[in-house]
């Protein structure tokens, strides 16, 4: 009698039975607002136009900030992204020039991210006056709009925080920027957006996104059924829960 097993591998060559493979790492918040890549795509255009304008023409200075977002629209497809995400910065680049051409003043060049600012603020701020912040509203549109969220003090004030904290950067980016642009500083325009920018907004989006972990802290993951205890009735064979049976009176 042979004593020595042989082994079958598993098939697809996956680990023991009960085992799963480890989980995906999910990305940084840096990572999924497009990391240090998204940051350069946004702002050496912008630090091209303010080089070009102080040794060139108003007009040279917003074709030179055009090609760049052109060069770097076509690196990013190559790179495998989509057209839209990959011409997203290109598209902010030409409504800025198409500004300048229409104006002729090279501060106009900051026009539509002033007002973008101005407009984003009144939403956000807005909507904490309603008592139905944005950021709780886009949560429960995210869950399937099932979730009576305002009825919960401690998740609407979470919201309220988030949401208050992506109206004091867009307001602070709406007044720094238009007192800029009234003094016709634009060399400082140019700092104030990249300033202003990417790292204000990765701080926001860390405060909104602690309120949506509270959020699906306390109304989701708090109110799901809990599952039965294993071995507490469930899972056994039949034999066992014969013997467990109360055996018939006499």
């Amino acid at each position: 009698m042979n004593h020595h097993a042989e082994r079958i591998p598993a098939p697809n060559g996956s680990q023991n039975p009960g085992t799963s493979p480890p989980p995906t790492p999910r990305p940084t918040m840096v990572e999924s607002m497009g990391g240090t890549a998204g940051f350069v795509y946004s702002t050496v255009p912008v630090v091209v136009f303010v080089i070009a304008l102080a040794l060139q023409p108003t007009k040279v200075a917003v074709i030179a900030a055009i090609v760049t977002g052109v060069l770097f629209a076509i690196v990013r497809m190559v790179r495998g992204e989509g057209f839209l995400s990959a011409s997203s910065s290109l598209a902010g680049v030409l409504v800025a020039a198409g500004i300048v051409a229409l104006t002729g003043s090279a501060k106009d060049f900051f026009l539509l991210g002033i007002w973008v600012a101005f407009v984003g603020f009144v939403v956000t701020f807005g909507s904490v006056l309603m008592r139905r912040p944005l950021s709780g509203v886009v949560w429960n549109l995210l869950h399937g709009g099932t979730y009576a969220w305002r009825e919960d003090r401690k998740v609407l004030r979470a919201h309220d925080v988030a949401t208050l904290a992506a109206a004091l950067v867009l307001g602070a980016r709406f007044a720094v920027k238009q007192w800029l642009y009234v003094h016709d500083s634009t060399g400082w325009l140019a700092f104030a957006k990249i300033a202003m920018g990417t790292p204000l907004t990765v701080v926001a989006a860390l405060v909104i996104a602690w309120a949506f972990r509270r959020t699906s802290t306390c109304l989701v993951t708090q109110k799901q059924p809990t599952e039965p205890v294993a071995g507490q009735g469930a899972g056994l064979s039949p034999q066992h829960d014969a013997e467990l049976q109360p055996s018939p009176t006499t």
